[in-house]
């Protein structure tokens, strides 16, 4: 599976919306940082400063993406044998995201916690010091990890903000889309004789990729 292979249709609404409103507020002249006088000052020269004359630094370009693996750790995933397949695949899309100098993020919910098990920050090469480790056991506070997620991705100053919700859906709860997420992908662990299939409903009222983890490999 790849990271840009897996975005849906319209991933880049999150990007389209905010460019449109900052422009249509600010305006060109605003577009870049602080002023940068050196450049104002020869621009004015001996003529009253008028607002023609001023000049901003640009800003600095913001990073490509944020990846937040939002992943259940919960007693059914374990029991299942998912948690070690779940380790595999983040181990392979933490990769990609080093390859293109993506940022990742971790959030491990179950019981009745979340944790943050990696804060935000550049994807790194080696990733097994900090997957290996994560263990599983207790129920699946999946709205509660869904909250979290969603406060995660509001904080990033990321170009592209991304939520990848790995879990076998044994949950009753049925969290809204979080509106931080420009993209949404469910990764579906569920492997029962009868599935719920809730993983793939939430996905649906997402609007978000679906992708079952048997097709991930």
């Amino acid at each position: 599976m790849s990271l840009r292979d897996a975005a849906p249709a319209g991933a880049r609404q999150g990007d389209r919306r905010q460019g449109s409103h900052r422009d249509a507020w600010h305006g060109p002249a605003t577009q870049g940082g602080a002023f940068d006088w050196p450049r104002t000052f020869a621009a004015r020269g001996a003529d009253r400063l008028r607002a023609a004359h001023l000049r901003h630094r640009p800003q600095e370009a913001r990073s490509g993406a944020l990846h937040c693996f939002l992943l259940d750790c919960s007693a059914s995933m374990r029991n299942d044998g998912n948690l070690a397949r779940a380790k595999g695949l983040l181990l392979a899309l933490t990769h990609e995201a080093y390859q293109r100098r993506d940022h990742v993020a971790l959030l491990c919910f179950a019981g009745d916690t979340v944790e943050l098990r990696l804060p935000p920050r550049r994807a790194s090469a080696w990733n097994d010091d900090w997957i290996a480790p994560i263990a599983a056991g207790g129920g699946t506070p999946l709205a509660l990890g869904v909250r979290r997620a969603d406060q995660l991705l509001a904080k990033s100053e990321t170009r592209q903000r991304w939520l990848w919700l790995l879990t076998d859906g044994r949950s009753s709860e049925h969290p809204a889309r979080p509106a931080s997420a420009d993209v949404a992908c469910v990764v579906d662990f569920e492997v029962a004789r009868l599935p719920l299939h809730r993983a793939r409903r939430l996905a649906e009222d997402w609007e978000a990729r679906y992708l079952p983890a048997a097709g991930t490999a």
